[in-house]
């Protein structure tokens, strides 16, 4: 191996040691995650907010022609949220400002995603994928009320 061919092997190593550094902190520091599709369970038609505890949610979104089921939900700061969602027509995507979800709702399936509300605001979801002609007005929030701090 001539001297270019082992600068150029150092480099290609070097680059991909510090992107597979930026993936793990990506991963562990910034606790960014993959979204996940979930085959084994029927997708439902109607959304719903269940709770589970007193800081433990559980949220089915279903997203339909320009609009989210359930439309604003409220929740106690802290909360730890699963969201689960599915698709009733077209590909639809879902994603929550202020935060690292960003999913695709697609019929027949179910995304997947958890997400903890550490801080009182309203978190604004939008459709990010063009859905039709009412697909500008596809939007929705969720609302982290803050309780008294001690």
């Amino acid at each position: 191996m001539d001297r270019a061919e082992k600068g150029a092997f150092i480099t290609a190593v070097l680059f991909l040691s510090f992107f597979f550094a930026l993936i793990v902190y990506a991963a562990k520091g910034l606790n960014i995650d993959v979204p996940t599709c979930i085959t084994d369970v029927k997708p439902y038609t109607q959304g719903q907010v269940i709770q589970h505890a007193p800081n433990r949610y559980e949220i089915h979104y279903l997203a339909k022609m320009w609009y989210f089921e359930p439309a604003d939900v409220e929740l106690p700061v802290g909360s730890t949220v699963d969201i689960y969602l599915t698709s009733g027509d077209v590909i639809h995507g879902f994603q929550i400002d202020g935060t690292n979800v960003n999913l695709m709702a697609v019929p027949g399936a179910i995304s997947y995603a958890r997400v903890k509300f550490e801080k009182p605001g309203v978190y604004h979801i939008v459709c990010h994928e063009y859905c039709g002609i009412g697909h500008q007005d596809m939007t929705t929030r969720i609302v982290v009320k803050g309780g008294e701090q001690k």
